[in-house]
């Protein structure tokens, strides 16, 4: 269970744009996530996200294959990515890399910038405590919770 403070996005936002090409000369963790998102808000990287819940529209993660878009998403603190749909290759990576991200179009329309928000990752409810109003996105089966909780699949192979 997470709970957190929304950044809001719209439709179609790529890699490109999660984290610039220009800045993957330095791949460290500290550098995609004092870049991530700068393009579309250049406050965005400004703030401590440690927690906050990051929301889009459809077809988020567009673009190239590389996992630096979640890599920077995730080492900025943002605890999961809500989205109306995400593109396949940026949904793979996320769970590659043991990142929590749910489809919910409901969720992902409905909720405002600003607005805190729950999400039970076992039961996939999604709650926005400001308005009240809550969303069921599809929980993730027992091998992709186990995945994300090792903190990747790599992780998660190590253990078994």
């Amino acid at each position: 269970m997470v709970k957190g403070k929304v950044y809001k996005f719209g439709d179609d936002v790529n890699t490109d744009v999660i984290i610039p090409a220009r800045y993957l000369n330095d791949p460290s963790l500290e550098n995609m996530a004092r870049h991530c998102m700068e393009d579309i808000d250049p406050e965005f990287p400004k703030v401590d996200h440690t927690g906050d819940i990051m929301v889009g529209g459809w077809n988020f993660g567009c673009g190239s294959s590389r996992e630096h878009a979640p890599v920077s998403i995730k080492a900025c603190g943002v605890s999961c990515v809500i989205a109306a749909s995400f593109a396949r290759i940026f949904y793979r990576n996320a769970i590659n890399i043991g990142f929590p991200i749910l489809e919910c179009p409901e969720a992902a329309e409905a909720i405002a910038n600003g607005d805190t928000v729950s999400v039970d990752f076992e039961t996939g409810v999604i709650k926005d405590e400001t308005t009240g109003e809550s969303f069921q996105a599809a929980a993730f089966p027992p091998f992709i919770q186990a995945i994300i909780e090792a903190g990747g699949l790599i992780n998660y192979r190590k253990k078994a």
